[in-house]
């Protein structure tokens, strides 16, 4: 065998300690490596998928906003059988900016309870963690 070779193919059960601790020493490095290429390998496959799941789903969006827009004017239409077109078409839009505005007070509140936009009750454990460990507390 030539010294390039790796030499742990030519350890006994009786090899040297030295010699063992060597040898693992050289081979964890290279499985590090290799585990870390196979989970950027499998990232890169999981990250394409998500992407291409995430034009599918913009894509159902974009479909479900004409689908929502054609019924709108369905509604429209059949006020119109009704009413003059202008006030069936007026009827509508209001009905839609009211629930528009509706969603927008909720929308409010919700990103009103959410701030400030951090995680106050995991820094106050953190705060009596450290104060546990410096001894301040029992």
């Amino acid at each position: 065998m030539s010294s390039s070779e790796p030499s742990s193919d030519r350890r006994t059960p009786e090899a040297p300690l030295g010699a063992l601790v060597h040898d693992l020493s050289v081979q964890i490095p290279e499985l590090v490596r290799s585990e870390l290429r196979l989970a950027q390998a499998e990232l890169a496959q999981k990250g394409k998928r998500a992407g291409i799941g995430a034009g599918f789903l913009g894509a159902a969006g974009l479909l479900a906003f004409f689908g929502a827009a054609t019924l709108i004017t369905t509604v429209v239409l059949a006020l119109a059988l009704v009413l003059p077109a202008w006030a069936a078409a007026l009827i509508v839009a209001v009905a839609l900016f009211a629930a528009a505005g509706v969603a927008a007070l909720r929308g409010k509140s919700q990103v009103a309870e959410a701030t400030p936009a951090k995680p106050e009750r995991a820094v106050a454990g953190i705060k009596e963690d450290i104060e546990t460990v410096k001894g301040h507390r029992a």
